[in-house]
C-alpha cells in the first residue's frame, strides 16, 4: 500500500482514483494507515456484511480475507482489467500501462 502512496501522483495523472479494501475494520485501518506514515487515499471497510465485497469480486478466501488483487473499474463501471498477486508487491508500472489507453 505504501508502493500505491509512492505513486499516487501517477495514478492521478492517469486519472484513476486510488482505493484500498479488506474485510478489516475501519478503525483497523486508519491504525494501519498511520503505521505506515499515513495514506492520502481511501481505505473502505469490507467488514460487515463480512467479506461481500470480496465475495463478488471473487477475492475473498476460504479464510476469510482477500487474496491481493488489482481491479481496473472504467468509468462505465465496468472492470477493464484484474489480476491476483498470490504473493509480493502489484506492479504500478504495468498498472499504469492498462490504466494510459483508458485516458487516450
Amino acid at each position: 500500500m505504501k508502493a500505491f502512496q509512492s505513486d499516487l501522483d501517477a495514478f492521478e495523472r492517469l486519472g484513476a482514483q486510488v482505493l484500498g479494501i479488506s474485510v478489516d475494520s475501519v478503525p483497523s485501518h486508519k491504525e494501519w494507515a498511520k503505521s505506515l506514515g499515513g495514506l492520502s487515499y481511501p481505505l473502505l471497510s469490507d467488514f460487515w456484511p463480512h467479506g461481500a465485497v470480496g465475495q463478488k469480486y471473487g477475492v475473498l478466501t476460504g479464510e476469510g480475507y482477500f487474496q491481493r488483487s488489482i481491479f481496473v473499474v472504467g468509468l462505465d463501471g465496468k472492470i477493464v482489467w484484474s489480476k491476483v498477486w498470490p504473493s509480493g508487491i502489484p506492479d504500478n508500472k504495468e498498472i499504469c500501462s492498462i490504466l494510459e489507453p483508458q485516458v487516450s
